[in-house]
């Protein structure tokens, strides 16, 4: 939903949420577009809608962006542009907690930019990474990429790389992980949380020396001397 100020990152399960994952010209929020988002629908933990949707980007997608994604100039010539699409993502999604893998580093920051280029707010929707959990609740994996949770937990990747088939893919990890909040394995409780916003708390230097600082800064400050 639009707002004048930005939802939180939570860390933590919801059973009611919304799924959604962006593909795009390349990895900069400040220079590249969104060229695919798609969303799937959760309420009491089932899915119960879908969304998505290829996007006219206005220019010519680059060669490296469509060996990762597949998407070409030919796909999408007669698809809408961002405008139309992001809006039918807000309509779909309402004021539900927003779920995605990586989000806060990079889908979020690609639709708080374009919803304040289009509409001057932004998108008050909590939201939760599930790279985050991930690392927090997984901690003995040694890498977290979606497709290393997928074949974690037995779910398949088939089409990993397109917007929809991604979300499907997360919606069942995030379910997954949602177990793993709600009965911590040994090693994810030996993991340091703030406790404020329940995000990692990482060993960091400062100007008198090494301190634990929540991995959720700048939205949370908090501190632990060490």
């Amino acid at each position: 939903m639009l707002s004048n100020k930005c939802g939180k990152r939570r860390n933590t399960y919801f059973s009611n949420y919304v799924v959604f994952d962006l593909e795009t010209t390349g990895v900069s929020c400040n220079t590249d577009a969104v060229v695919e988002i798609s969303a799937v629908k959760v309420e009491n933990g089932a899915v119960v809608g879908e969304y998505s949707t290829l996007v006219n980007p206005g220019r010519s997608i680059p060669h490296y962006a469509t060996e990762v994604n597949g998407i070409t100039d030919e796909m999408v010539k007669d698809s809408p542009d961002f405008e139309e699409a992001l809006s039918g993502f807000l309509d779909f999604a309402g004021d539900a907690v927003l779920v995605g893998h990586n989000i806060h580093a990079f889908d979020m920051k690609f639709i708080y930019r374009d919803a304040e280029r289009f509409w001057g707010k932004t998108i008050g929707n909590d939201y939760v990474d599930t790279l985050q959990v991930a690392r927090a609740y997984l901690p003995q994996l040694r890498h977290h990429k979606l497709t290393d949770l997928a074949e974690h937990y037995g779910i398949g990747t088939e089409g990993a790389h397109r917007a929809l088939n991604d979300c499907r893919m997360n919606q069942q990890i995030y379910e997954m992980l949602g177990k793993e909040m709600s009965n911590p394995s040994k090693e994810a409780k030996a993991v340091r949380k703030c406790p404020r916003c329940g995000n990692i708390l990482r060993k960091r230097s400062g100007r008198y020396g090494e301190f634990f600082g929540c991995s959720g800064y700048p939205e949370c400050r908090y501190t632990e001397n060490i």
